[in-house]
């Protein structure tokens, strides 16, 4: 079996050497590890970098596409390249190398095919508590116990990586996740430790770009995957509101004497109305629209074991 690290990349030729010298050379289970950079239009020498310390591949992209869009090209990449278990690391030095043995041994157990490093979320000072209730939010949309959603520590199975595309272009974390759980993908998570900062992070200016940015991902992917149920709830939400003021309106015609007075609550009652039932509508439609999107990702994933050439078994063998 082959395991291949990818490590996506912007103006890291500082930490990179670090990062990489940090990374396990050969664990159990596989006949061969391979790294594999993802050069997001550095500005630097990171690439030239990655090449002068043996990087078996360099994947540079000429302009930044963001980090989101550099994970899918990496999972591709790793896919061409032959691997059977895909590790993404971040190139800060983030994430202890060792700790990739206690991330891949799920996937080699055959327990799950898609595992995520949970940090020690406690003790860590800059871990701050928005963090914590958007992983609370991922594990409500998703139904994935997964304790530190936005972790980039990961592992992936090939069979996990051919059924994954990220659509997005802020992070791919909380998409991939919520994907996963929605495509019966088997997710687990694992303890593992972290190194001192380096540097701070460039994934967001600020805490309120960063949290508009993830709600809006995760409602957006949300919608892709269960849009019947998003506005079934709003439908439900507006259809109370409005048998709430239609039987308002009931009780004071008939306990009041003469004209009640009360007409708007019917006015409004019948408004509220109209738009559950848009809801409905919509809801239909987007489904429909989504059971099409299924059938379109099955699509793509026989095109790319067409062109990977073969898929792999649960027992790591060649499904040929």
């Amino acid at each position: 079996m082959k395991l291949v690290i990818q490590i996506p990349c912007l103006n890291e030729e500082a930490t990179l050497p670090v990062t990489l010298g940090d990374l396990p050379r050969e664990l159990p289970g596989f006949e061969s590890i391979e790294v594999l950079v993802i050069d997001d239009g550095s500005t630097d020498r990171t690439s030239e970098v990655a090449h002068a310390l043996g990087v078996e591949r360099v994947v540079r992209f000429s302009r930044r596409r963001g980090l989101a869009r550099v994970f899918d090209a990496g999972l591709r990449e790793s896919l061409a390249m032959g691997a059977d278990v895909i590790v993404n690391t971040d190139a800060d030095n983030q994430y202890v190398g060792a700790d990739i043995a206690r991330l891949v041994e799920p996937i080699l157990a055959h327990r799950a095919d898609m595992v995520v490093g949970t940090r020690p979320i406690d003790s860590i000072e800059h871990f701050s508590m928005l963090q914590r209730l958007g992983s609370g939010v991922v594990r409500a949309l998703s139904a994935a116990d997964v304790p530190d959603a936005t972790s980039g520590f990961r592992a992936y199975s090939r069979e996990a990586a051919l059924r994954l595309t990220v659509v997005t272009g802020f992070t791919y974390t909380l998409e991939t996740l919520i994907q996963a759980s929605h495509k019966n993908i088997v997710i687990a998570h694992v303890p593992i430790r972290v190194n001192g900062k380096l540097r701070e992070s460039r994934l967001f200016r600020g805490t309120g770009a960063y949290v508009t940015r993830s709600l809006g991902t995760m409602i957006r992917v949300y919608l892709l995957y269960r849009p019947l149920r998003f506005f079934l709830s709003l439908a439900a939400l507006f259809g109370a509101g409005a048998l709430a003021l239609f039987v308002r309106f009931l009780v004071v015609f008939f306990t009041t004497k003469g004209p009640s007075g009360h007409v708007q609550s019917l006015v409004v009652s019948a408004a509220l109305s109209m738009i559950a039932a848009l809801f409905v509508a919509l809801g239909v439609l987007a489904d429909l629209t989504a059971m099409n999107r299924r059938l379109l990702e099955e699509i793509l994933v026989n095109t790319r074991l067409q062109r990977l050439g073969t898929g792999r078994t649960d027992n790591g063998r060649d499904g040929r």
